[in-house]
């Protein structure tokens, strides 16, 4: 038996989709699937691309009659969203017996026609998959950059979820070396890419400053003879780095994604209010580094995402964006002339 997820608004998809519209609804799915294929696709109303692939869903379902087609909002349930790093919509992941086994970012319907045909029948990916995106390189290195002490691990410091994972916490922790994480289990992509990457093939991966320092094993030699401390650099405090962050340019954007790329409709509409006003700003990815999505939260005392800063000190999100645009003081706002 095959289910297949889908994350849809295209109502006349609707016959053949049911709808997602809360955590607990997607666990209880997954749990009544069992072994059965999921196939997960995350989509948002305002992505056009996210239509076309609920049509190619919606004929999939009358191809596979045995199959189970549900639709749920990405940003509706962030909860499963963040889970899974859900960056970017359309976005489809595939899972079986709860565990996901294969994704696939974008909207390319005869790769998903593929998928859906070979995990149908052989239940996981195959041998031969294609190359990765041109623009994982670039990401694997924002990434390992993202914080002076960097652990990739499986599972976060909280709950590791492997012997070799919950060590190295463990020495990072007695050694009092403050590092962020990243759970490779949320993400294939980077799974898989970071081995190439960083040419080490196995998880636990520590980096300072963006270099490779390596996995437990590398960590407890360092541990014994002392040199820990001196290899993973000194953290600044929480508070102080997230101010130099801010500071960092004179106009700060906080969002999902970059200039080039917004990766949800919130950051979208400001990247386009900021490029109507005509002044130079620069931007900071939220999803590249949880520590600062979280803390900045708490810093700046702004609970939602996007967050745009000038000389040091936060405007707000879109809809304050919006109004300084609508009112004509945006530009002003932005040079620091109010």
């Amino acid at each position: 038996m095959l289910l297949i997820v889908n994350f849809t608004w295209n109502d006349k998809n609707m016959a053949q989709l049911q709808q997602v519209t809360s955590q607990s609804q997607f666990d209880e799915l997954l749990k009544k699937a069992g072994r059965c294929l999921t196939v997960v696709h995350f989509q948002a109303p305002w992505a056009p691309q996210c239509a076309m692939m609920n049509d190619v869903m919606s004929e999939l379902s009358k191809e596979h009659t045995t199959s189970s087609f549900v639709t749920l909002e990405a940003e509706e349930v962030p909860e499963v969203s963040e889970k899974y790093e859900i960056s970017s919509v359309p976005t489809i992941l595939f899972f079986k017996g709860g565990e996901k086994v294969d994704r696939l970012d974008g909207a390319h319907a005869p790769e998903l026609s593929k998928k859906v045909q070979r995990l149908a029948v052989s239940g996981g990916p195959a041998t031969g998959e294609v190359a990765p995106r041109r623009d994982l390189n670039e990401r694997l290195k924002e990434l390992t950059s993202a914080a002076p002490c960097m652990l990739f691990m499986k599972g976060s410091p909280q709950e590791p979820r492997c012997g070799f994972s919950r060590t190295i916490v463990g020495l990072l922790k007695e050694h009092s070396i403050q590092f962020s994480s990243f759970d490779i289990l949320s993400d294939d992509e980077v799974r898989q890419g970071l081995k190439t990457y960083s040419n080490w093939p196995t998880f636990p991966q520590l980096y300072a400053n963006g270099e490779l320092v390596g996995g437990v094993d590398i960590v407890k030699e360092l541990a014994e003879s002392g040199e820990l401390q001196n290899t993973c650099p000194k953290s600044l405090s929480l508070e102080d780095r997230l101010k130099a962050v801010i500071n960092r340019g004179p106009v700060m954007l906080f969002m999902k994604g970059n200039k080039q790329e917004a990766r949800c409709g919130f950051s979208r509409q400001t990247l386009e209010l900021l490029n109507g006003a005509g002044v130079e700003y620069d931007t900071f990815d939220i999803l590249s580094d949880e520590e600062v999505r979280q803390g900045l939260k708490t810093f700046s005392n702004w609970p939602t995402y996007p967050q745009l800063y000038v000389k040091g000190e936060l405007v707000g999100g879109v809809d304050i964006v919006r109004e300084l645009s609508e009112s004509g003081e945006l530009e002003a706002v932005l040079r620091g002339d109010s």
